[in-house]
């Protein structure tokens, strides 16, 4: 076991590397010059080219891309991202202030998705074929279908500006949270609770079930004590992968709610092409998005004997 989580914590080093290479490789090549932008956000209608020269001196543009790269890693490996381009602050101080308002949204997407998807599974899963795995089969293609920005907007034009129960201005706190956690979450608890019936479908008929039942189990027995546990480990890797999607889905939910978290920043900082900050994201989401599967995967090895029989077997 421990040499299988060992090669799982090699593969997510190798992994952020790789991503570490494409994230910097990729922002250098899209259109656009940074310090053409940012003279221009200053007011200047035509920037002047000695202007733009030495800007570009200034933030080190003008360097190789070799030599780009290997001052960014160093920096990086420091746990330095950079300075940026438009406030001149070290990107990972201002990205530190607004993690903690992006990890509440995604904390909170994440039960919101929990708490409708478990119920919903399972009621489906007891009463297959029947109106609630119809409803939940429905509230699944909704779920999945609805664009986050659209049911967002329509939230806050019924709660925020028709029925005043709340303001139009989120603020990082647990009264703001529920309706951008909903609205975060939805897509995630439709996935889940897709996956959850289907695997509590697969456990209902397997034979360790049937002879379950042919004891005097009664079927909720069945469900809850028997089928649920086996089929909710496949359910731990598709919240773990979804938590990537949260942080990369919080940029949407946080700009319609003026959430001000690390996604409404990263929004306005691709708007002026300030590279170190959306590098920084960029990075700090991917180590987020593979630490947390790689914690699925030890919890998957822990709770699942199968996969370590199998590592050993090959």
């Amino acid at each position: 076991m421990a040499r299988l989580i060992a090669a799982r914590l090699g593969q997510a080093v190798l992994a952020l590397l790789g991503i570490t290479l494409l994230v910097w490789a990729l922002l250098p090549l899209t259109p656009g010059d940074p310090a053409e932008r940012i003279l221009l956000g200053r007011g200047n209608i035509q920037p002047d080219p000695v202007q733009v020269q030495a800007l570009r001196r200034e933030f080190g543009l003008d360097r190789p891309l070799h030599v780009q790269y290997a001052i960014w890693m160093h920096n990086l490996l420091q746990g330095r991202l950079g300075i940026s381009y438009r406030s001149r602050q070290a990107v990972e101080r201002e990205l530190a202030q607004r993690l903690p308002a992006t990890l509440l949204l995604a904390a909170g997407g994440v039960v919101v998705a929990v708490l409708l998807a478990f119920p919903l599974a399972v009621l489906a899963a007891r009463f297959e074929n029947r109106w609630p795995d119809h409803l939940t089969r429905l509230y699944a293609l909704m779920g999945t279908s609805l664009p986050s920005f659209w049911l967002g907007l329509l939230l806050l034009d019924l709660f925020a500006v028709r029925l005043r129960w709340t303001s139009a201005l989120a603020r990082p706190d647990l009264q703001h949270l529920p309706m951008p956690a909903f609205v975060l979450g939805l897509g995630l608890s439709a996935t889940l609770a897709r996956v959850l019936r289907a695997g509590l479908l697969g456990e209902l008929g397997r034979r360790y079930a049937l002879m379950v039942r042919a004891r005097g189990a009664g079927p909720w027995r069945v469900l809850l004590r028997h089928a649920l546990p086996n089929a909710a480990l496949p359910s731990v890797n598709i919240l773990a992968l979804g938590v990537g999607g949260l942080l990369g889905g919080a940029a949407i939910t946080e700009t319609v709610f003026t959430w001000p978290g690390m996604g409404l920043y990263i929004v306005d900082a691709i708007g002026a092409r300030d590279l170190p900050v959306i590098q920084g994201f960029a990075v700090i989401s991917a180590g987020i998005f593979i630490l947390v599967n790689l914690c699925a995967d030890i919890i998957a090895i822990l709770l699942d004997p199968r996969l370590r029989y199998q590592h050993q077997v090959q």
